[in-house]
């Protein structure tokens, strides 16, 4: 089990994979494939083990609605 500061960490490097994303493929992706894409993103950066790249998928799903509403308004804010 990861401790506190390795849990934050862990949450930084999601959401800056997340940020990072083209608002795009976050907003047109169906969940399924959004989740793939993500979970792809994390494991190609080679920041965090094969387990917490697993743990962090149901973490993810379940965030879902609030990442496509964040993707919403930067792209509301770009225009």
């Amino acid at each position: 089990m990861l401790g506190l500061k390795e849990r934050a960490v862990t949450m930084r490097y999601v959401w800056s994979v997340i940020e990072e994303t083209e608002t795009n493929t976050l907003l047109n992706l169906n969940d399924a494939d959004l989740l793939k894409q993500l979970l792809n993103q994390l494991e190609s950066k080679n920041l965090l083990s094969g387990e917490q790249i697993g743990a962090m998928g149901a973490y993810i799903s379940s965030r879902v609605p609030l990442i496509r509403d964040l993707a919403h308004s930067r792209m509301i804010c770009n225009l």
